[in-house]
């Protein structure tokens, strides 16, 4: 039996924004959605086989009044349509507020604007600085451009209404970000351009031009005490696991010691390391998204690792769900279930007090995630 947490509101503190149109799939476009691989015979042949979509399929139809089949969910979830199903699944969901990362999107996803009018929650938004950058670079003809512009729009990042920072720079050139001058950094630039040029585009993955542009972010979110997400542990195809373990940031993490590093997707598999991070540095938080909802049924085995080290003050919860509704409801439902089976546990075994139990909970749930962004909560009824 798991504590009931039911009645805790959620700040999922790091996801995407939802599709435009997103209620109607075929059975193959909608299990995509269930995995991080990019590769089409995933979503045909093995997707619906996991733990994770075959627990989701009948959660799902067990919601949407149906049977647990995918043609059937996929039907009920298309008579809803787009703005009934993500209004029944938030409120269900008990999600009150999100911190929404734009940088991960298509033309087909919601703007900002359009995402706070669909959604029955409360929005802020987190600024990802290689999105960013790549954007600059599109627009500015030299190196010092694009630095005098990054390093503005960074400084006024909380002006502009953004929360905190997100890099991704695991998946371009690692974690193991290395001292760079702004001549390496400025050496680099000419070929990127020339790519950006001929391409109409650019996906920002040279070495130098990328540790030096987020080392130059850190110097600013230190100043301003700004929180800085960084992707860590799985992630898509492109990722390199091994140049995704947060322990390649220590040495950043304790130069930069004002500045709140967030280490998301519970680093897994890494999440060891990631709660030892937790436990002996004040300014690393410790994020549980992606890792729930995809661990499924292993969800408490991961939150146990966490609670092992880290303090219960470090812990966020998210989801880092994207696009369509049902895997933030899934989540939000998940989490709920592995947290409460977990401090369940520790009462039973005397290390908590239901009542300790239950703050913990809402800790993790939002209360932590107010108090390091500097955001209301509990929500106002």
């Amino acid at each position: 039996m798991a504590l009931d947490l039911s009645a805790l509101p959620i700040l999922d503190q790091h996801c995407h924004p939802l599709l435009r149109e997103g209620s109607r799939f075929r059975d193959v476009e909608y299990q995509r959605f269930f995995s991080e691989s990019d590769q089409t015979a995933m979503y045909e042949h093995h997707a619906a086989t996991t733990i994770f979509f075959r627990w989701a399929l009948k959660e799902l139809a067990t919601f949407l009044g149906c049977p647990a089949t995918v043609d059937d969910v996929l039907a009920a979830r298309a008579a809803l349509g787009d703005e009934a199903l993500a209004t029944r699944m938030f409120r269900d969901a008990g999600l009150a507020m999100l911190l929404v990362d734009h940088g991960y999107q298509t033309g087909e996803s919601l703007s900002h604007a359009e995402l706070a009018a669909r959604l029955p929650c409360r929005l802020a938004t987190i600024l990802r600085l290689e999105t960013l950058a790549q954007e600059l670079i599109l627009r500015h003809e030299t190196f010092d451009q694009l630095v005098e512009t990054f390093v503005a729009a960074v400084e006024g990042a909380r002006a502009a209404g953004h929360v905190g920072l997100k890099s991704i720079i695991a998946y371009r050139t690692g974690l193991a970000v290395a001292e760079t001058t702004r001549g390496e950094a400025g050496a680099a630039f000419a070929p990127v351009k020339e790519r950006a040029r001929r391409d109409g585009r650019v996906r920002l993955a040279d070495k130098p031009l990328n540790d030096y542009l987020v080392l130059r972010a850190l110097e600013i979110a230190e100043r301003q005490e700004l929180p800085v997400q960084f992707h860590t542990g799985f992630g898509d195809n492109d990722l390199d696991l091994l140049a995704a373990n947060p322990l390649h940031l220590r040495r950043h993490i304790e130069r930069h010691r004002r500045v709140p590093f967030v280490l998301l997707h519970a680093s897994y598999p890494y999440v060891r390391e990631q709660a030892y991070l937790a436990a002996v540095h004040p300014n690393v938080h410790a994020d549980l998204g992606l890792a729930v909802p995809y661990l499924a049924a292993n969800i408490p085995a991961m939150l146990r690792e966490a609670f092992a080290l880290a303090p219960t003050s470090k812990l966020l919860f998210s989801t880092d769900a994207y696009s369509i509704p049902d895997i933030f409801w899934i989540a939000a439902r998940w989490g709920r279930w592995g947290l409460g089976t977990v401090l369940e546990e520790m009462i039973t075994l005397g290390a908590l007090t239901r009542d300790e139990a239950l703050d913990i909970a809402g800790e993790i749930l939002g209360g932590n995630a107010g108090r390091l962004y500097g955001l209301p909560w509990p929500p106002s009824s």
